[in-house]
């Protein structure tokens, strides 16, 4: 049986439109240089604000991956 080991980072995500999306805009920007995604965990969500309105949705992401060591 094989080992293996997996290393998690933190993200923060932002979008215009929704939490879900500033999410997604986290992992898949990660995706784009690193491999073998496995799993994504929102860990916080919060929104910026400018004169008392919302401007952005933020997601805190933790992200794990494999680790290869090549």
């Amino acid at each position: 049986m094989s080992s293996s080991v997996y290393k998690f980072i933190e993200l923060v995500g932002t979008s215009t439109e929704s939490w879900e999306d500033a999410a997604k805009n986290a992992v898949e920007t990660a995706s784009k240089t690193l491999k073998d995604l496995r799993v994504a965990e929102i860990t916080k969500l919060d929104m910026k604000l400018e004169e008392g309105k919302v401007v952005a949705y933020r997601a805190r992401v933790s992200l794990s991956f494999k680790y290869h060591n090549e």
